[in-house]
């Protein structure tokens, strides 16, 4: 009850952002050790929404402020950098109306991320929008704001954030995600697309594709808007059954791996094979095997000149069509996309 009733604070809040707003003011809290670049992106990101939203005689005119964790004022990025911010987060009110909250990230010290949370539990129901770039959707989880919803956050700490944080509804692909006024995205340039996304939904596409035009910006990057993670899956620990056969298939991905097959190696029937691994692995074996396949694929097209063919025999795929299928249906990108994207330089 106390959840809908706070959604239903934030989705009446958020209707009342109509586009071209004559204000819209953006709280961007910097916790110690951000990545930097984060901030600073998004802040020239939206005072060129600013700027051409001036030129085009339109009234909506964007704001920021940043926000420290600490009374001096200064932010030390992960980097070593270090820049000055406009008001310290413990000096200001959470009941308080805002319209943007955007977290940069969940930062190191538990001292800090323990007043982050606290400060935005308070004052997520008196804001219109609430957004985290990163690992900052741990800080909203931490708030309870992800509860129930979809979110999402950096490939590398998604099984981090669904473990710690077993209420989210994590989702693995998209570099964006909305559900209702609550945005969370992926690593640090994919918080620009979310931002871009925003000035779409709050001024309309034209508005947005000029800021990303002048930016030299995909309004929206091709590729169905996934995130990559790494090509190759990290090899399981442990011994075991599951454990052994795992490394038999990345072996030798060309013979036939089929659930019969494995079954048999297992010397268990295919329905009870499915099930232990299944339970073991995380994911069917059928899904198991079509990973690797596609790992590996992805790691000759990044290094190696190879024709299409060539690589969907290698993998076990069978041919360029069924090659072609995977990439399309796993990743939304045909595999001579890939390599155009990922391919290295000294192939071409």
């Amino acid at each position: 009850m106390l959840q809908m009733r706070r959604d239903m604070i934030l989705l009446s809040n958020y209707a009342t952002l109509l586009p071209l707003v004559t204000m819209h003011h953006f709280l961007i809290i910097v916790p110690d050790s951000s990545v930097l670049f984060e901030a600073a992106g998004i802040i020239d990101i939206l005072s060129q929404a600013k700027a051409v939203l001036t030129s085009s005689d339109k009234e909506a005119v964007y704001s920021c402020e940043i926000a420290s964790c600490d009374s001096h004022h200064i932010v030390r990025g992960r980097s070593g950098m270090a820049i000055l911010a406009d008001r310290c987060l413990a000096d200001l009110s959470p009941e308080s109306q805002y319209d943007t909250l955007l977290v940069t990230s969940r930062g190191l010290g538990s001292e800090q991320q323990d007043m982050v949370v606290d400060w935005l539990h308070q004052a997520a129901a008196n804001a219109k929008r609430i957004i985290s770039i990163c690992g900052g959707a741990f800080l909203l989880a931490k708030a309870g704001l992800l509860d129930g919803r979809k979110a999402t956050t950096h490939w590398q700490m998604l099984d981090k954030l669904q473990q710690e944080f077993p209420a989210v509804q994590v989702q693995r692909g998209p570099i964006y995600v909305q559900d209702g006024p609550v945005w969370t995205s992926a690593g640090v340039t994919a918080g620009f697309d979310l931002i871009l996304a925003i000035i779409e939904q709050d001024c309309g596409t034209s508005i947005a594709r000029q800021v990303a035009q002048k930016f030299v910006m995909y309004l929206r990057r091709p590729g169905g808007q996934l995130q990559f993670s790494e090509a190759i899956t990290p090899s399981r620990k442990g011994n075991g059954l599951v454990s052994d056969l795992e490394s038999w298939i990345v072996a030798d991905l060309t013979r036939d791996l089929s659930v019969e097959a494995l079954a048999c190696r297992a010397a268990m029937s295919p329905r009870n094979f499915s099930r232990v691994f299944t339970r073991e692995a995380g994911m069917s074996p059928a899904r198991f095997v079509e990973e690797q396949r596609l790992a590996l694929a992805r790691l000759m097209l990044e290094q190696s000149a190879e024709n299409l063919d060539v690589i969907a025999q290698k993998t076990g795929l069978g041919n360029g069509l069924n090659l072609r299928r995977v990439f399309e249906r796993r990743l939304q990108l045909t595999p001579t996309e890939y390599r155009q994207r990922f391919g290295s330089v000294n192939l071409a």
